[in-house]
């Protein structure tokens, strides 16, 4: 059965502190201290609290400065009323969790001759109006969306991969609600990869219409809301003591729905996106090469 995420009566799920790791958060001071913190960070990620809206509208001038001298980060989520800003810091590790999953999927997608038909939105900025104080932005690790459906510069996409090896399960879960929530659920299946060491956890979110609880049978209809639900979680060990390195995937090859992904029913030499058992262990070697 999907597992689904619970309470989900707010939608628009707010980042609060009770969510934050605090061995990675910092409170903003200065641009100039911000981004001598980023740059002595070794993990991925960066949780920073207290940035307003201008503080914000500063970071990102700063940052397009600097991303001319070959230094990117990505702003994974700005909320506007928690004033709290999440960094990603696009590690050599972090990279390959998300990129090589993206890179075997755009694969597949050439291979049913859609080269054309799908557009990489990477690390663009999408915005949202949340709340009543201003905006929300996200920017994903890797995502993409069908065209011309999802060819405007604004437009969300419909997959997007998350990655993390440095931030908890719990961060990476609110990522995937509120990719969902922010782009009024036109985001339709997050991918997440989650490294820690010895393992690797795929686990693919889609949404479904649920009941809200403790709704009357004549309010069904009325007070169904879109929840995202687990459709697959597939974990892969490494084991160090064959010769060579072996990897075991467990609960079989990663499914992604064409209908979802495109917005449409698959046409001939078209079908889901599968990455096999073989082609997981493939991308597990890749991933623990950068460790």
């Amino acid at each position: 059965m999907p597992t689904s995420v619970g309470s989900m009566e707010d939608s628009d799920p707010k980042t609060d502190d009770s969510q934050i790791d605090d061995s990675l958060t910092i409170r903003f001071t200065n641009v100039r201290h911000l981004f001598n913190r980023i740059d002595h960070t070794s993990g991925d990620c960066l949780t920073v609290t207290n940035v307003s809206p201008s503080d914000f509208t500063d970071i990102e001038r700063i940052r397009e400065k600097r991303e001319q001298e070959g230094r990117r980060y990505r702003f994974r989520d700005y909320d506007s009323d928690s004033q709290i800003l999440i960094i990603t810091i696009p590690t050599a590790l972090h990279e390959e969790l998300h990129g090589r999953l993206y890179d075997e999927f755009i694969g597949q997608v050439r291979d049913m001759g859609l080269k054309n038909s799908w557009r990489g939105i990477r690390s663009t900025t999408l915005s949202a109006q949340q709340g009543h104080s201003g905006r929300s932005g996200k920017e994903g690790d890797s995502t993409g969306g069908p065209e011309p459906q999802r060819a405007a510069k604004s437009a969300w996409p419909t997959l997007v991969i998350e990655a993390g090896f440095s931030q908890s399960l719990e961060k990476l879960h609110l990522a995937m609600r509120r990719w969902f929530s922010l782009s009024n659920h036109e985001v339709k299946i997050v991918l997440l990869a989650k490294f820690n060491g010895t393992t690797i956890l795929l686990e693919k979110w889609e949404e479904e219409m649920q009941v809200r609880p403790g709704a009357t049978t004549t309010r069904h209809s009325l007070l169904q809301h879109p929840t995202p639900v687990l459709r697959q979680s597939i974990t892969i060990t490494q084991n160090a003591t064959t010769n060579p390195i072996s990897y075991n995937v467990t609960r079989g090859a990663l499914v992604l729905s064409f209908r979802l992904l495109f917005l449409r029913d698959p046409g001939p030499r078209e079908g889901d996106f599968v990455f096999s058992v073989q082609e997981l262990e493939e991308y597990a070697e890749k991933v623990w090469a950068r460790v």
